[in-house]
């Protein structure tokens, strides 16, 4: 069954149009031929396919990173890397599903991939706990990490998840103390670090694998504290607002890149990467080589100093003087 976003219906519409027609041949129009119509409908879309994402708001750019098509981590573990070979458990508690990890190739480099994940289906989703990670989840990420730093191999993170799980249980397994040690560690990890986030970016859940020295978001992602329907319930006490909140939230690749939040903005095809998996694949993978290989030149010393800079230069306090006599 396919799935349409509300703002792709005049696609869709035209789309059924062409494929009406060229079922039902004899309902054409009789003042053109045949094949002139197809063509004219064809244009049509692609017209109309151009507009719309070319032009897209914040909002839209939210709903395509939350897709239920859209590829996962495990898709770009099967598509980008190769070799893949999952570790599992933290080692304190059990095996958080909601993210996966181990170690694989990209090209010939060495690495090792820590991603969240959520699921296709209910069964799967409940297995993966729709991609919001337990304290055992970062823990894992936590423990894989300092393996692949002990044997001098780089890390990649790929975040997509709405945020950690804020259930009783992460909360009695101290789910913010998890994040915070995952944060301080990753600091201090003397291997290079790629974060890529390929989908939702949320809060503290995607920070908790986010502490790298280059940080890569997909064109259609988005990277926030917030969710824009959290944000919108607290500020408009109406998750209605959602959209005018993802618009002031400024969450998107472009407006991340114009912070410097991100490092890079990584392409997807017209309509979004589940539109063309291999190709999104193929995009992360060369930005991916691109800044691996850039920061692998830096010593241990130069690199965690740049880490460092890199986060403190995040977030400035602006001072306004009175005009009060």
């Amino acid at each position: 069954m396919k799935h349409h976003l509300d703002f792709e219906k005049p696609i869709v519409e035209l789309q059924r149009m062409l494929e009406d027609l060229r079922a039902h041949p004899e309902t054409h129009s009789l003042k053109i031929s045949l094949e002139d119509e197809i063509s004219m409908i064809e244009k049509k879309i692609e017209e109309t396919r151009q507009e719309i994402f070319s032009n897209l708001t914040s909002w839209q750019r939210v709903q395509l990173a939350r897709h239920p098509k859209r590829p996962f981590s495990l898709d770009y573990l099967k598509l980008a890397f190769s070799g893949f070979s999952e570790l599992h458990g933290d080692r304190l508690f059990l095996d958080d599903h909601a993210i996966v990890g181990g170690f694989a190739f990209l090209k010939k480099r060495k690495v090792l991939v820590i991603g969240t994940q959520k699921g296709r289906d209910t069964k799967e989703n409940i297995k993966r706990n729709f991609g919001s990670a337990h304290p055992e989840g970062y823990r894992k990420a936590l423990r894989l990490m300092k393996l692949a730093s002990k044997f001098g191999i780089p890390i990649i993170t790929l975040i997509d998840t709405a945020g950690a799980f804020p259930g009783i249980g992460a909360e009695e397994r101290h789910i913010a103390e998890a994040i915070g040690v995952n944060l301080r560690e990753m600091m201090l990890l003397e291997v290079p670090i790629i974060a890529a986030v390929i989908g939702e970016g949320g809060s503290g859940g995607a920070l908790g694998i986010g502490i790298a020295d280059r940080v890569l978001i997909l064109e259609n992602a988005y990277y926030s504290v917030i969710s824009p329907e959290g944000c919108a319930a607290i500020l408009w006490k109406d998750r209605a607002a959602a959209p005018k909140a993802a618009e002031a939230l400024k969450i998107t690749g472009k407006q991340l890149l114009d912070l410097g939040l991100v490092d890079e903005i990584v392409p997807e095809p017209m309509g979004g990467a589940h539109q063309d998996p291999a190709v999104t694949s193929d995009n992360l993978q060369q930005a991916l080589i691109k800044h691996l290989d850039s920061v692998s030149k830096l010593s241990v010393k130069d690199l965690l100093a740049a880490r460092y800079a890199k986060f403190r230069a995040h977030g400035h306090v602006l001072e306004v003087a009175s005009n009060a006599a």
